[in-house]
């Protein structure tokens, strides 16, 4: 079986066994090159802006490999897109409803996730089937929220979106603002409600279309996320945070 290439984790050049760098007890270090991390140590002191810089002097050396060569430009955009996934500058955030982020480059992420989920028509769910495949689907905007971590969908109690997620909890929501060029994925569990409480407190006016018999209708019910974690897509540039 072909061996999955591996690349560094600071400054993405394809990884193999005489280019790795080293752990502080001299064992080879499987994230890292040797130009880059050395006795435990990264050797460049930088920010991802200034390592994205200096790699791109390398260009023409990339080229070699490439069946179409790319300008010094488009190789600085492609490691913009790229860098923020590589495990030395991945950042994680934890952001609550009552704490702003103290990263300035996430600032807004709870305002971003909220006006998203209040403003956008359209939101897509994903569920996992029986044979381990995401199923994605598009569903009306939650009709309530608890800050930016808990959301509520009505959905068919007989849908095969719930029998999955009664199988298999696990789910992810996403957000697309396609004029803004904006995207928000979060992750986390999906509960399916039945009781009276929960089906009252998210039904509206003129959902007797869907559900003929009203809110106890028994092919109405309530899908609960609560997240855990996210990521979102804004100004050419991925974000990861946890809830």
């Amino acid at each position: 079986m072909e061996q999955e290439m591996k690349f560094c984790q600071s400054c993405g050049m394809p990884l193999n066994e005489h280019v790795l760098g080293t752990n502080a007890d001299g064992s080879k270090n499987e994230d890292y090159c040797m130009y880059c991390y050395q006795n435990g140590k990264f050797l460049q002191d930088c920010t991802m802006d200034e390592m994205i810089e200096h790699c791109a002097q390398f260009v023409d050396e990339v080229n070699k490999g490439l069946p179409q060569p790319i300008t010094k430009e488009e190789y600085i955009g492609q490691m913009k897109m790229y860098f923020p996934h590589l495990k030395r500058w991945r950042k994680e955030l934890t952001i609550s409803d009552d704490k702003m982020p103290e990263n300035p480059a996430l600032a807004g992420v709870n305002e971003l996730i909220a006006k998203m989920a209040d403003t956008l028509p359209v939101a897509y769910i994903s569920s996992v089937d029986e044979e381990g495949y995401p199923c994605t689907k598009a569903m009306l905007a939650p009709r309530v929220r608890e800050g930016v971590k808990v959301f509520y969908f009505t959905t068919n109690t007989f849908s095969l979106r719930v029998a999955h997620y009664k199988a298999n909890p696990k789910a992810s929501i996403y957000f697309c603002d396609e004029k803004g060029f904006k995207g928000m994925m979060l992750r986390g569990t999906m509960e399916v409600l039945n009781d009276a409480k929960s089906k009252e407190m998210i039904w509206h006016e003129g959902d007797e279309q869907y559900y003929p018999g009203g809110v106890t209708d028994p092919n109405y019910c309530v899908l609960k996320f609560t997240a855990t974690d996210g990521r979102f897509y804004s100004d050419f540039y991925p974000r990861s945070f946890v809830l």
